[in-house]
């Protein structure tokens, strides 16, 4: 079983994601990760708040950066790509198995 990488994710709406992504058996420095992750996240959120993108626009430019990306490293392309695909499906497992939880609302 892979070592899981603890990550929480809140929303500009406070809701609150506590995922515990899947690290892939040859990561080399989780915490990186982990804060990379987070520095993803931020810039896409200040981006999606100064513009207001729609959701799909926002998946779909992440997906293109992660394609530019495996494709810029000096490999074999169907080995990076292929490396890509497999990362992607296993933090989408990650996320969907992840403990969501929303402030209260409503009034008092």
């Amino acid at each position: 079983m892979a070592r899981p990488l603890p990550f929480t994710a809140v929303t500009d709406t406070a809701e609150k994601f506590d995922i515990n992504f899947p690290l892939h058996a040859q990561t080399e420095d989780p915490m990186r990760v982990h804060q990379l992750i987070g520095d993803i996240l931020e810039t896409v959120s200040r981006e999606v708040r100064r513009d207001n993108m729609s959701n799909g626009d926002v998946l779909q430019a992440m997906a293109m950066a992660l394609a530019v990306r495996a494709r810029m490293i000096a490999s074999h392309p169907e080995t990076t790509t292929g490396l890509a695909k497999e990362l992607l499906s296993a933090a989408i497992e990650g996320v969907l198995d992840a403990e969501v939880s929303a402030p209260p609302s409503g009034q008092a």
